[in-house]
């Protein structure tokens, strides 16, 4: 009974620890990009046809 009440608070802690990671990673702004990457694809990459020019 006391390994189920060990390996209890040890995914609880874990699953806080991701969690907190999580809510550090929206506050420091990691996923505010909302524009880029659907309008990335429609443009074409001039930049390797001058270089190869």
């Amino acid at each position: 009974m006391s390994v189920i009440v060990i390996l209890l608070i040890a995914s609880i802690s874990v699953a806080a620890l991701f969690l907190g990671a999580f809510i550090w990673n929206i506050k420091s702004g990691q996923y505010d990009d909302e524009y880029g990457s659907s309008v990335r694809i429609l443009f074409d990459d001039t930049s390797k046809e001058t270089k190869t020019k």
